[in-house]
């Protein structure tokens, strides 16, 4: 850890439990379910197995190192470790965020792919995918989830929920609502006897991509 400042870690670490206890108080997890990570430098800051976000404190950090090694802290790390460093490994990821969202894990049991029922797809990177089954925890989720993360920020888990990443931890869970809703809004749409959602085209959410990289604040 000789490359990573203690401020930095603390600064991380805040932002890590704060992010956790965002999910389970807006509904995106139950319980301990669900994990949240950032990177600062070649350190992993990872919630905890078991252990409920709110009783997390300042001294409680957990990290690793991008091989999965223990590096700091004395709790166990979350389960999913392998899927988190996975996205680590393969993008320049900062943040991930991974939910057991239910109306996303209701899609999932459904598609291969999130219907495009609306633009919000191009915050993610195009058609949110579907990523086969496995167990939790194992290099075969991870594995699946990276298929299905190509190209994307974000994907379903078959049968068990989300996983998206960003450049902070704030876009990483932007995502992950964004993701929630979309969701949501075509099993809802879906809902209404005799009537099928109509859906966007290919061109159309191209057109949105590209309205999207001039979007926002200048500077």
């Amino acid at each position: 850890m000789s490359d990573v400042g203690k401020d930095a870690i603390e600064r991380a670490w805040h932002g890590v439990v704060e992010t956790a206890r965002r999910t389970a108080a807006e509904g995106l997890v139950v319980g301990t379910s669900g994990n949240v990570s950032a990177r600062v430098g070649g350190v992993v800051l990872v919630t905890p197995t078991g252990v409920p976000y709110d009783r997390l404190g300042p001294g409680d950090a957990v990290g690793v190192d991008l091989e999965g090694r223990q590096v700091l802290g004395d709790m166990v790390p979350t389960s999913e470790l392998p899927l988190h460093l996975a996205v680590y490994r393969e993008s320049d990821a900062v943040a991930v965020v991974h939910t057991h969202a239910v109306h996303a894990t209701a899609v999932s049991t459904l598609v291969p792919e999130v219907p495009l029922v609306h633009y919000a797809a191009a915050v993610l990177g195009g058609p949110v995918r579907t990523a086969a089954y496995a167990r939790y925890g194992t290099r075969e989720l991870a594995d699946n989830m990276l298929a299905a993360l190509r190209d994307r920020t974000g994907c379903l888990l078959r049968n068990h929920g989300t996983v998206t990443y960003g450049a902070t931890l704030d876009e990483a869970y932007d995502r992950t609502a964004q993701l929630e809703w979309m969701c949501r809004l075509w099993l809802t749409a879906s809902s209404v006897p005799g009537h099928r959602p109509t859906l966007l085209t290919p061109a159309q959410l191209r057109d949105v991509q590209d309205a999207l990289e001039g979007y926002g604040q200048p500077g």
